[in-house]
């Protein structure tokens, strides 16, 4: 299921990937690897870091935004910290200044429906 989304997500944010770039406008990350970029990664550390109550899992770097420095949509799972927890999905959004300074901007839930069956 994890594969199928990432898949499924990366095919609908490649669908602009062959228009001319805009000043400001989104990127498309290539995804020849799932892992996050070091300054991602670091950007994303230092935005969760003193976070409670959920454990975010960053799964693969969507897209990326150059602004005064940059941010970062980035695929996570998240798993709150209550027994019996159930992962959901999200795009975290996480803007990174030219200090060095990361903050989340925006959690957007993906809402996936356990109980339907695939289309056939």
């Amino acid at each position: 299921m994890k594969r199928f989304l990432v898949l499924f997500l990366l095919i609908v944010l490649s669908a602009s990937a062959f228009a001319e770039p805009l000043a400001g406008g989104w990127s498309n990350v290539p995804h020849d690897s799932v892992e996050l970029p070091e300054d991602a990664q670091a950007a994303f550390n230092k935005a969760l870091d003193g976070l409670v109550g959920a454990e975010y899992t960053p799964v693969a770097l969507m897209s990326t935004q150059v602004v005064a420095g940059m941010n970062y949509c980035i695929l996570c799972q998240i798993t709150p910290v209550v027994p019996d927890a159930t992962p959901t999905w999200a795009l975290v959004y996480i803007y990174a200044d030219l200090e060095g300074n990361s903050e989340i901007t925006n959690v957007y839930d993906l809402y996936i429906d356990r109980h339907s069956t695939p289309a056939e």
